[in-house]
């Protein structure tokens, strides 16, 4: 495992755990929810090429 594939991985796992806390907000943000997704998604794709 690469340092870049390493640090994709600790990104997207972050990207979890913020994307869970909004959701278990008593009023979740759905555009941020979305975004984060959004961000989420791309990392996955960038770690899925290497």
């Amino acid at each position: 495992m690469t340092t870049h594939q390493a640090a994709l991985e600790t990104k997207h796992a972050g990207l979890d755990r913020r994307i869970a806390e909004e959701s278990h907000r008593p009023l979740p943000d759905a555009h941020l929810i979305a975004g984060l997704k959004k961000q989420k998604l791309r990392l996955k794709e960038e770690l899925a090429g290497l």
